[in-house]
């Protein structure tokens, strides 16, 4: 889980630049490289930062971007205003993130009860959602689960870099 030198260095060529106070690597990509962070939420120059689980792999990220253009966000919008088991399910998943992130032990009141995402009670990043199930597992987080079952192979067309 540890970022070693070299993950660093892939994480730097994933996103163009030097990466910013990563805690860990809390997803690897089926071929071995980061594809999702944790970051704490304070950064290192002090700027609160509630993003905890950050997708930094090009190709996921991208794949994800484009399942956000079919119209799905709107779709779980609309189901989690009627679903009372899915509203709650979800709501759980913001509890989920926000203890994840609290066991770093940094007080950083800017971010209270701020996860990402939209939750507990909107969708509004796909990104943020399906980083926290690749991060957590199956069962945690319902909208990412579903999204992220919609997904493509990202990893299978192109060697990740």
């Amino acid at each position: 889980r540890t970022a070693t030198e070299e993950d660093l260095r892939v994480i730097e060529n994933q996103l163009g630049r030097t990466p910013r106070d990563v805690h860990a690597i809390s997803y690897r990509c089926p071929c071995g490289k980061p594809a999702v962070v944790e970051t704490p939420p304070r950064l290192s120059n002090g700027e609160p930062f509630p993003t905890f689980y950050y997708a930094t792999c090009p190709r996921l990220t991208a794949a994800i971007s484009t399942l956000e253009s079919t119209g799905l966000m709107a779709e779980m919008n609309e189901r989690l205003a009627v679903d009372a088991e899915l509203a709650g399910a979800y709501a759980a998943a913001h509890d989920d993130y926000l203890a994840a992130r609290a066991a770093l032990k940094m007080d950083v009141p800017e971010v209270e009860g701020i996860s990402a995402g939209g939750m507990p009670n909107r969708v509004k990043c796909l990104h943020s959602l399906v980083a926290h199930s690749l991060s957590t597992g199956p069962g945690v987080n319902p909208l990412g689960d579903e999204a992220l079952a919609k997904l493509p192979d990202w990893w299978k067309n192109e060697p990740c870099e």
